[in-house]
């Protein structure tokens, strides 16, 4: 759906321009394309040249004209052709053409050299990545990812209410798996589940979400790892079924991890989710703004520690959400900074057990002045299904 145009956020991103004194920004990541000119490209052939004055540009294929006169926040857009029987080159040099030719009258600018990951594009989610030849043909740029990291990590009223959607949007499928599932289902089943919901129900969502698309790894019992794919292994009475699951809602997204159990969870999960859930109620009590981020990543893995599972676990235990599922800021024991009222982060504690089994819990926060507020209904922990 079309939005009114974020002058908060890209007044911030101007003001920390004028720090840098950069004339302006060359983007071609999907997700800061997205936030500079509320455009999310098909498949990634797509830039825009964000000046500190004046009208940004916008830079799009040809067959992407009526998604972008509909929903940019430029009037300044500029077409490049697929194919060109005159120009047998592929698409994305004549998006560098186009963006060099925009570019030329600007004296410094901002590019993405140090960017490590990007959010994928609208069709299949395999970004298209940079080449040599983007880089080279701003040999003078300085480095933008700073900049933008740093605009990016806090959130305006209208990002807030776009990430809500996507928060809403896991919860209700979750409320809807909640009801359906059944000791025997195969975990690809569940997570079908999952995603049809949100792909089904999410696009045209309240006449607000123009396209859902879901994201999941789903795990039942004993298939309860970190970092493996959705199995087979069926939903057995008294084992939880964790659900890591992702939601885009045109471009904003929610990353939650959500556990359901048909029947009464057996003994040695319960003494474990009581152990996690008293580690991640700690964790949320830690963040305030001015708190150190290092010191949230060190106690978790202290008090884990504590509770017998050392080492645990094996990924971050917090993010940031925004334009991507995986942004800054990343409060780790090894970085510094500290936590500021407007930030929307993950926060995800979990253990996993040797052969498998084991929980996670998290869910999505907003940083406010007296603490954090969690963005998803749903509620953390092992959840008893409605059978």
């Amino acid at each position: 759906m079309p939005w009114t145009r974020d002058d908060a956020k890209l007044d911030r991103v101007r003001a920390l321009m004028t720090e840098a004194e950069l004339d302006a920004l060359v983007v071609r990541a999907p997700d800061n394309v997205l936030y500079l000119a509320n455009f999310w490209g098909m498949k990634g052939y797509d830039a825009c040249v964000f000046p500190r004055e004046g009208e940004p540009v916008l830079i799009t294929i040809e067959a992407s004209e009526e998604d972008a006169a509909r929903t940019a926040w430029t009037e300044d857009v500029r077409l490049i052709r697929g194919y060109d029987p005159e120009d047998p080159r592929p698409p994305l040099s004549r998006t560098l053409d186009t963006a060099v030719a925009a570019a030329r009258d600007y004296e410094r600018v901002g590019l993405e050299l140090s960017l490590g990951t990007q959010a994928a594009d609208r069709m299949v989610g395999e970004p298209t990545t940079f080449t040599a030849a983007w880089f080279d043909a701003f040999a003078e740029a300085a480095d933008a990812t700073p900049l933008l990291a740093r605009a990016r990590s806090l959130k305006t009223e209208q990002e807030l209410e776009r990430l809500r959607l996507a928060n809403e949007l896991a919860a209700a499928a979750m409320d809807h798996v909640r009801e359906l599932l059944r000791p025997g289902m195969r975990e690809a089943q569940v997570a079908a589940l999952w995603q049809g919901f949100v792909h089904g129900e999410g696009t045209g969502y309240h006449d607000q979400v123009e396209l859902a698309l879901p994201f999941s790894l789903v795990w039942a019992g004993r298939g309860i790892k970190t970092f493996t794919a959705t199995g087979d292994l069926p939903v057995v009475d008294g084992e939880p079924v964790l659900f890591e699951i992702w939601v885009c809602a045109d471009g904003y997204w929610a990353d939650h991890t959500k556990n359901l159990v048909v029947g009464e969870l057996k003994p040695e999960y319960a003494e474990l989710e009581t152990a996690l859930l008293d580690v991640y109620d700690g964790a949320l009590d830690t963040i305030r703004p001015g708190a150190p981020m290092a010191e949230l990543d060190r106690q978790v893995r202290e008090q884990l520690h504590e509770a017998g599972y050392p080492g645990q676990p094996t990924h971050p235990i917090c993010h940031g959400v925004g334009a991507r599922a995986h942004e800054p800021p990343y409060p780790h024991q090894a970085g510094g900074g500290q936590f500021e009222e407007g930030m929307v982060l993950a926060v995800e504690p979990g253990v996993y057990w040797p052969g498998g089994g084991g929980l996670r819990v998290e869910d999505n926060f907003l940083v406010t002045r007296r603490g954090v507020e969690k963005l998803s209904s749903f509620p953390d922990g092992v959840v008893r299904c409605q059978t």
